[in-house]
């Protein structure tokens, strides 16, 4: 049997790892390349920015899990990667060569595009845990002198959800500790309108969801680019429906979090025939590269084009329950090509999400994820911050039992199917 490499430790690099187990038996050799020792449960990480979670809450080692079902795990990273000679170039010098290569790196946080923007400069993220630790540790130096907040997403950026749950999320911690009515909250987006979500809207989502920043007095501008951040100031300039300049704001701030543009990672990035200009990775109908027709691809890492042209520019979220399905068409694939046969399974992109916001939260169904759709759905309720609090602790058991079955179809779907004839 072939030697498959899985690039990438996320929840869809250690997915595509479990279910190429299940799919190809005993006898396949598969590895996982990983940044780090640790699989992080990367939707938890709002919580673990407000002390609500601990890293070690949501944390893993990946090797551990993954010896259960014997796959082997390298946590050096990958310096690049050499598509022409089959073959993955670590950061401590070795070589892995393959027969096929799954990519699931997630992506390069582009904090570069905006000057002073990440936590290089002056605002944070809960792009990953380790930096979702460290907007903690400024958010506890915040709460003995608080002051206006800014939270949103840059120009290009394609992961909404997390935004949103991190503003009202920390709205409901300050009030908690009877402190929000001294902090002023700004949420600075580039979609055209709240509740856009870099799907086009999903149902009334514009409506629910500005009615939820409403309720918490969070004020918003959208169409809204930053440009550049100081210590205690952003600069965004606020865009007509054109793309046109309407209005600039410079906005003070004593505590931020923003999420940046995705880019694809230095180790694919400007590999001919593998990606785009971005550096994300180009795919077919299959998860197949073209150029390398070996190569294959999932998650956050693909190319995908956006939903719809917005005057500053937006991209199209990955969902877990899209990865997922990613994940499945890929084992599929790789096993009809080492049978002979082409594969033919196609993932389903549709985009189901549970958003949480402290103490309720809403739950977006747009399947599938491009317009027109065949279903269209939108609910808010204190079920769906239950309901994600829950599906937490059975994905990290999963995780950590190794992971046989699809997890986001066993559990979202159904949760969902229950809820929807409520």
């Amino acid at each position: 049997m072939p030697r498959i490499v899985v690039l990438g430790a996320g929840l869809g690099g250690m997915s595509a790892a479990y279910e190429l187990r299940d799919t190809l038996g005993p006898a396949a050799e598969i590895l996982v390349i990983g940044e780090g020792d640790l699989f992080s449960f990367t939707p938890s990480n709002p919580w673990v920015a407000v002390g609500w979670r601990s890293s070690d809450d949501i944390q893993l080692q990946a090797a551990t899990c993954l010896a259960k079902r014997n796959i082997g795990f390298e946590g050096v990273g990958a310096e690049r990667v050499d598509p022409a000679a089959n073959r993955v170039l670590l950061r401590d010098g070795r070589h892995l060569a393959y027969d096929y290569l799954v990519i699931a790196t997630g992506p390069r946080l582009a904090f570069d595009e905006v000057p002073g923007l990440g936590p290089a400069g002056h605002t944070h993220s809960v792009c990953t845990t380790p930096h979702a630790s460290a907007a903690y540790a400024a958010y506890q130096a915040f709460l003995d002198d608080p002051g206006p907040v800014v939270v949103g997403a840059a120009a290009g950026a394609s992961c909404f959800g997390p935004a949103y749950e991190f503003a009202m999320i920390l709205d409901r911690d300050l009030r908690k500790r009877k402190l929000r009515d001294r902090v002023p909250m700004t949420y600075v987006t580039p979609e055209p309108y709240i509740g856009h979500m870099g799907l086009g809207g999903v149902g009334d989502s514009k409506g629910l969801m500005e009615s939820e920043l409403r309720q918490r007095h969070i004020r918003w501008i959208t169409n809204a680019s930053i440009t550049g951040v100081r210590d205690g100031e952003m600069d965004v300039a606020e865009m007509d429906e054109d793309g046109q300049p309407k209005k600039t704001h410079t906005l003070p701030f004593r505590y931020s979090m923003v999420l940046p543009a995705f880019t694809g990672v230095d180790a694919v990035r400007g590999v001919e025939g593998l990606g785009n200009p971005r550096g994300f990775i180009l795919i077919d109908r299959q998860q197949r590269n073209a150029a390398y027709p070996n190569v294959y691809a999932l998650g956050v890492c693909v190319a995908i084009p956006p939903v719809e042209v917005t005057p500053v520019p937006t991209g199209a979220p990955k969902t877990g329950f899209m990865i997922e399905s990613m994940v499945t068409a890929v084992a599929r694939n790789i096993l009809a090509d080492i049978e002979g046969t082409r594969g033919t399974a196609e993932a389903t992109w549709n985009a189901i999400c549970l958003a949480d916001m402290g103490d309720t939260g809403v739950a977006f169904v747009a399947l599938p994820q491009i317009p027109p759709r065949n279903v269209t759905w939108a609910r808010a309720g204190k079920w769906v911050h239950v309901a994600k609090i829950a599906f937490e602790k059975y994905f990290l058991m999963k995780m950590k039992s190794g992971h046989t079955e699809p997890i986001y179809e066993k559990y979202v779907l159904k949760l969902l199917g229950i809820m929807r004839t409520r």
